[in-house]
């Protein structure tokens, strides 16, 4: 070995793999390993994101100072405007009255902790696992949820505001830490109850228990503390005095915040079980909402807040708003008229009955989905319910032309193969048990009256709106396929009653008058659907709220909503619906009675308008929903009468100095029309689905497979008369024309 060579050696030299010292060192790392962070790299990373954190929350927490509290106690008021721009009505004046904790019951406070925040007392001001786990239901569809304590909620009600944005929740959350610091828990608990927004235009629980029990909040018993509790989740539709159709839904709210104190020990199992659920009072509207501004005004609320959540209910209730709504006044003030000239002229205070009587109407713009006009009763400050966005009286047979929509939209057929067209033959005996493919399904409905028909066409089963085929053609097209349809249409999937079963057809459900207005203005769009609108802009401080798109999509075939068109065109031309013709506008519209005459309805459209009016009773002082037999004086209320009567008045005056225009339907096929249609039959129901064998309905497709072809030869000439011309003999309908006949001539019966 050379001296150089040595020298290295002893400079530190060491064979590969082997350290300076003589230990073994580590080897380098190749290929994609080089790519990956060391441990120490890791742990760094990891310390330094804890420091960022720390040193973020610190800081946070001395650059976020307790604002002064925000202008909630002399909010703003909205401004509502027809479509035009003039003035609809003004609304947003707090009513609050602060009172002390030592005002409210013990059992309210616990009633209020259950439903909201249970443990406050021991929590901390804010809750980061709560925090995350409504995060994450929000950004997974599961719906927005605040994950707020009541020390973060009173933050945003006094100090802030209900502003969806990254900035406020970071400035609540350093708030209510400092908060938490600074108040005793007591005084954030009264400072939250007297902030809350109870609905009823009610701030604070004293203002909450006079409008819902006219009574101070100190002699609220525990059951009424609970249901005010209820209404903090949702105020407007936990209140069941403006929702009846939502007690279901408060009720089981009521019972979980009770179940809650029972858990928590504030409340005594035994107790528990006696309580009833406290019935809330009426209320009482401000006098700035007489007429149909009150109505407008909370369809409006309820189209931002609880339908479409496009505003905070709190926020919306502090003011500042400039809402220009679809109603247009012209129209609004005709739908009145004529309401108060077809129905209210006719009430006499010498009939009881009359005094069960209240009306709801919509109207819609099918081509927009623009809501026009909306007649929610006689006046806001004496019927406080809605009656055109309420969700419990029957739509009767208003929804049987949802059931053929479908069947034609399902390229449904009868029981025994039959392609189900506007021609096709029915059974309409009296209490007919309807039929399934292995026999009775166990429904067996009355047909108005207990009238028989025998055979009879669908389209003039419509016509008459005889139960017995309706019964059997869900049952044929299917109950689920025919809520579906119902669905697509525009009845929302909610809609109590809505069951997928045969008595679907006959309108057991309890959809609204706007809801149904909705489903037939699709049907008038060719079977294009757009989520209806009641508001055209929102603005605050000049600035424009984000509203959600509405255009329409495909909701059923254009075949299927203009043969339906087709049907509903008889009704009001041979049917029960002839009182529309007073409009003096082609029209096509249903009637529809809900069970024991408790309300009727007629529902139509031209092409330009759908519109929807019902009748309902009620009684104005416990709420209960009444028969209207000998009502106005006539032996009972019917979709063909009033209902009828006030939609081709408003009709009339809606569209006056339009342009008259008649529907533009396009239909694949109807099928041929029976040569003759039975008379009448009282005979006993039939125990098949099947028409019977004579006289055999003949068998047709729906849509023909190819055009006729040409003729083989020239025509055989008729030869002179051999004797005198006998007479055509009678028959009860005129004979049908041929196959080549314009299509609305198949649908039309002379009777």
């Amino acid at each position: 070995m050379s001296d150089e060579q040595s020298q290295q050696r002893q400079a530190g030299w060491s064979p590969k793999g082997t350290a300076a010292n003589g230990r073994p060192g580590r080897p380098k790392r190749t290929g994609w390993r080089r790519l990956l962070p060391t441990w120490r790299m890791v742990l760094g990373g990891f310390l330094l994101i804890v420091l960022l954190i720390a040193g973020a929350l610190v800081a946070g927490y001395m650059l976020v100072n307790i604002p002064p509290a925000n202008k909630a106690a002399v909010a703003e008021s909205n401004v509502y405007l027809y479509a035009d721009g003039s003035q609809l009505a003004r609304d947003g004046e707090v009513n609050r009255e602060s009172v002390s904790l030592s005002r409210v019951p013990k059992t309210v406070q616990h009633a209020v902790l259950a439903a909201e925040d249970r443990d406050f007392y021991s929590e901390s001001a804010v809750n980061p696992e709560a925090m995350l786990r409504a995060a994450w239901n929000t950004a997974t569809g599961k719906g927005k949820q605040s994950g707020s304590t009541i020390t973060q909620q009173y933050v945003k009600n006094y100090y802030l505001g209900q502003e969806q944005t990254v900035s406020r929740k970071v400035k609540e959350f350093f708030i209510a830490i400092k908060l938490d610091r600074e108040e005793s828990k007591d005084d954030i608990l009264e400072g939250y109850l007297n902030t809350s927004y109870f609905g009823r235009n009610a701030y604070g629980i004293q203002a909450a228990a006079q409008a819902y029990y006219a009574k101070d909040s100190d002699r609220l018993n525990t059951a009424e503390g609970a249901y005010l509790a209820t209404l903090l989740n949702a105020p407007s539709a936990y209140d069941v005095g403006a929702h009846p159709e939502n007690k279901p839904r408060a009720m089981a709210r009521w019972n979980y915040v009770l179940d809650g104190m029972v858990k928590k020990k504030w409340l005594a199992a035994d107790e528990r079980a006696k309580m009833q659920f406290p019935t809330p009072g009426k209320s009482r509207p401000r006098v700035g909402m007489s007429g149909q501004r009150g109505y407008l005004v909370e369809a409006v609320k309820d189209y931002l807040t609880t339908d479409n959540k496009i505003i905070d209910e709190q926020t919306l209730a502090r003011g500042g708003y400039r809402i220009t709504t679809t109603i247009e006044k012209d129209k609004q003030d005709s739908f009145v008229n004529a309401v108060q000239k077809q129905l209210m002229d006719d009430l006499s205070d010498s009939r009881p009955v009359d005094r069960y009587v209240r009306a709801g109407g919509a109207s819609i713009d099918p081509k927009t989905g623009r809501v026009v006009a909306l007649y929610g009763g006689v006046d806001y400050t004496k019927q406080y319910v809605n009656n055109a966005t309420r969700r419990d009286y029957q739509v009767g047979s208003t929804f049987k032309p949802f059931v053929f929509t479908s069947a034609v939209e399902n390229d449904a057929t009868t029981q025994d193969g039959r392609s189900i067209t506007p021609n096709t033959l029915y059974d309409g005996t009296n209490k007919r048990p309807v039929q399934g493919r292995n026999g009775p399904v166990g429904y067996a409905p009355a047909n108005e009256d207990d009238r028989s028909y025998g055979q009879i066409t669908v389209t003039k089963a419509t016509d008459l709106s005889v139960n017995a085929v309706y019964a059997q053609m869900a049952q044929d097209v299917g109950p689920s396929k025919v809520k579906d349809t119902a669905i697509a249409l525009g009845i929302p999937a909610k809609t109590p009653e809505l069951t997928a079963t045969p008595s679907i057809a006959l309108g057991v459900a309890t959809a609204s008058v706007l809801d149904m207005t909705q489903a037939y203005a699709t049907l008038a769009n060719h079977g294009r659907h757009g989520p209806y609108t009641l508001v055209d802009k929102v603005a605050k401080a000049g600035e424009n709220v984000e509203l959600p798109g509405k255009e329409p999509k495909r909701a059923v075939t254009r075949d299927a909503a203009d043969t339906t068109t087709a049907v509903l065109k008889s009704v009001v031309d041979n049917g029960t619906g002839s009182a529309a013709q007073a409009a003096g506008r082609p029209a096509a519209g249903k009637t529809g009675t809900a069970e024991e005459d408790k309300a009727a309805w007629f529902a139509g459209y031209t092409p330009d308008l759908a519109t929807v009016v019902a009748v309902m009773g009620q009684d104005s002082d416990t709420g209960t929903q009444k028969p209207l037999y000998g009502a106005t004086g006539e032996a009972r209320i019917n979709g063909g009468g009033a209902p009828a009567n006030i939609w081709a008045a408003y009709t009339e005056a809606a569209l006056s100095g339009t342009p008259v225009r008649d529907f533009d339907l396009q239909m694949s096929g109807a099928g041929p029309a029976p040569s003759l249609e039975p008379p009448s039959s009282s005979a006993p129901p039939s125990e098949s689905s099947a028409p019977p064998s004579s006289p055999a309905p003949p068998s047709f497709p729906t849509r023909p497979s190819r055009p006729p072809g040409p003729p083989t030869g020239p025509p055989t000439l008729p030869g002179p008369p051999t004797g005198l011309p006998s007479l055509p003999p009678f028959t009860l309908f005129p004979e049908q024309k041929d196959q080549r006949h314009e299509r609305e001539g198949l649908l039309g019966y002379e009777y």
